[in-house]
């Protein structure tokens, strides 16, 4: 009778063990199913959000502005320092720069309230050749980033509830693996969100200096008459030398036989004299 109950106790143990095991690998399972479906429930809302777009003039537009100016100037290389003394000035900063002896381009940096006012600088820099001004409007890009960016703050919170609330080593690992791949996408997420507040923030210059011909100097006075003159006797000289070039050809045709002819007559009236 005793050996009949104590098999009948081992039995017991046995189904006992075996129950906790499949508990404990049922909790870990369990652990992230709640936050997923908490983020299926969210999922709609998240949507939501997206597709939500303000009407005009409802809230402030989120506007990204560039523009791009060209001028012509006869020193390239004082421009560009004056340029970068300008966006410096307003609060922004210099970027990416390329020179040559000829020409130079300069990206600048500049707050997007003050774009109007720094383009109306850098123009009396030099004579204006082109002057151009763009405004992408990003609000729904805005909106959006937010959105999911609220929603998935909110997701990394719960997973580290979680993390808080486990108990075995499968629970830890399985919350902690999730939780690092949303944390992933919050980083992303902040990311864009920068962009954007920098791309609305600040404006972009595009900025480009070509070399021009040093002005020439104002007719009159007596400098200006002296050169007028030698640039009158140098075209004379030339156009001279054109014409001798012109008769030279007769010249050595008739020339030489008419100075023969006349010399034969002269010489033949000179005999009876003698």
């Amino acid at each position: 009778m005793r050996t009949r109950w104590r098999y009948v106790l081992a039995g017991a143990a046995v189904l006992l063990l075996a129950g906790c095991s499949g508990n404990t690998a049922d909790s870990a399972r369990s652990a992230v199913a709640p936050a997923q479906q908490q983020e299926q429930g969210a999922a709609p809302r998240q949507g939501n959000a997206q597709a939500y777009v303000p009407e005009p003039g409802a809230t402030d537009r989120k506007l990204a502005r560039s523009a791009r100016l060209e001028l012509t100037t006869p020193k390239t290389g004082d421009v560009v320092s004056r340029a970068k003394a300008i966006a410096t000035a307003a609060g922004g900063y210099p970027g990416q720069e390329s020179a040559t002896d000829d020409s130079a381009s300069l990206t600048l940096s500049v707050p997007a309230e003050k774009l109007d006012g720094v383009l109306d600088q850098l123009g009396g820099l030099g004579q204006v050749r082109r002057r151009e001004i763009s405004a992408q409007d990003v609000t729904s890009q805005v909106v959006d980033v937010d959105a999911r960016l609220a929603t998935q703050r909110a997701s990394v919170d719960r997973m580290r509830a979680l993390l808080a609330k486990a108990q075995s080593v499968s629970e830890i690992a399985s919350v902690e693996s999730e939780l690092t791949s949303r944390q992933a996408t919050l980083e992303s997420l902040e990311r864009q969100q920068a962009s954007l507040a920098g791309k609305v923030a600040m404006a972009t210059v595009s900025l480009s200096v070509t070399k021009q011909a040093a002005a020439t100097a104002e007719t009159g006075g007596f400098l200006a008459g002296l050169s007028g003159g030698w640039d009158a006797f140098v075209a004379f000289c030339g156009g001279l030398v054109r014409v001798l070039g012109v008769l030279l050809p007769f010249v050595t045709a008739f020339g030489i036989p008419a100075g023969a002819v006349f010399w034969w007559l002269r010489r033949r009236k000179a005999r009876p004299a003698q």
